[in-house]
C-alpha cells in the first residue's frame, strides 16, 4: 500500500478523529464523502473530504510541495468543485508530511490579478508528538512527528503500538506505522525497532503461547527463544541449547522478556545460572 493511499484510508476510518486534530477543536459528526468531484469529471484518488457540522473538510496528504498541476491552482479547483456540489463553507488542509528543503518556498494562497484564495497547511514535523502517541487512528503518523531524537521517537511509537489491546488493531496499525516510518527511517532500522520492541513486549510470543495445547505451546515458545538468541548472540552451544528446551513455560517467558539485555553467549549462560 503506497502512503497516500494509506493516508486516505486512516482519515476515512476515523474522520473524527482527523477532523478533530486539524480543526483543533473536537468533532464528533463526521463523515467520509464520495470523492468522484463533477464538472469535467476528475478523480481526486488520495485527497479526503469530510462533512463536519455545516462544513466541508478538504485534506490533503503530500510528501513534498511541487506538484503539476501547482497546489495552489488544485486547492481552487477542489474548492470551486465541492462548493459547486455542496454549497457549504470549505475548510482546506494540506498536511505535510516531510520537511522540505530550507530554500523552499511553502505556499498557502492562489493568486492571479484580483483571485485570491487561501487554504491552511501543516507541517507534520512541527506537531506535538504527544497527541498522536495516544491516539491508535493517529499513531502511524506519530514518528513524523516533531523531535530531537528520531530514533526514541521511533521506539515510543512502537511501545505504543504494542500496547494495544486488541491483536487484530496492533497488527493493522503496526502495518500502517512502519509503512509511514518508511517515509523518513531506514528500513532495517525499522524493522530492527520493532522486531526488538516486540519481543520486549512480549506480544509474539503470548501469542504463540495462546495457541494450542501445553505441550505445542512450549515446542513452538523454545523454538522461537532458540531463533531469537541465535540471530542475538550467533549459534548456541549445544549444551545451552539442551538446558533451555528443559526450561518450563514460565522460565521460558522471563527468557523472552530478557532477551535484548544479552550481549553474548556468556551472559546466556549466567542467566540460565541464576534462573534455573
Amino acid at each position: 500500500m503506497s502512503f497516500d493511499n494509506l493516508c486516505k484510508l486512516l482519515s476515512e476510518k476515523y474522520p473524527a478523529v482527523f477532523a478533530s486534530w486539524v480543526l483543533g477543536t473536537p468533532q464528533t459528526e463526521v463523515k467520509a464523502l464520495k470523492t468522484e468531484l463533477s464538472i469535467e469529471p476528475i478523480r481526486a484518488d488520495y485527497v479526503t473530504f469530510l462533512q463536519v457540522q455545516g462544513r466541508i473538510l478538504h485534506l490533503e496528504f503530500q510528501t513534498v510541495i511541487a506538484s503539476t498541476p501547482p497546489l495552489p491552482l488544485r486547492m481552487l479547483d477542489y474548492w470551486v468543485r465541492l462548493y459547486w456540489l455542496y454549497r457549504l463553507p470549505i475548510t482546506q488542509v494540506v498536511v505535510l508530511l516531510l520537511p522540505s528543503a530550507p530554500e523552499t518556498i511553502i505556499e498557502n494562497s492562489f493568486n492571479v490579478e484580483t483571485t485570491r484564495h487561501e487554504y491552511r497547511v501543516l507541517r507534520l514535523w512541527e506537531e506535538d508528538a504527544a497527541q498522536f502517541l495516544d491516539n491508535p487512528a493517529l499513531l502511524p503518523f506519530a514518528s513524523l512527528t516533531a523531535t530531537t531524537q528520531p530514533q526514541s521517537l521511533l521506539q515510543q511509537v512502537v511501545q505504543r503500538v504494542n500496547q494495544l489491546e486488541e491483536v487484530e488493531q496492533r497488527s493493522e496499525i503496526s502495518a500502517y506505522t512502519q509503512i509511514l516510518a518508511g517515509l523518513k527511517y531506514n528500513k532495517e532500522l525499522i524493522q530492527r525497532i520493532f522486531r526488538e520492541g516486540m519481543m520486549r513486549e512480549s506480544v509474539i510470543y503470548q501469542e504463540i503461547l495462546a495457541e494450542g495445547e501445553q505441550q505445542g505451546r512450549e515446542v513452538e515458545g523454545r523454538s522461537l527463544v532458540l531463533r531469537q538468541l541465535n540471530r542475538r548472540v550467533g549459534e548456541l552451544p549445544q549444551d545451552l541449547r539442551t538446558q533451555i528446551e528443559s526450561l518450563s513455560l514460565e522460565q521460558l517467558e522471563n527468557l523472552a522478556e530478557a532477551l535484548l539485555d544479552f550481549q553474548s553467549i556468556t551472559d546466556i549462560d549466567a542467566w540460565l545460572a541464576e534462573n534455573r
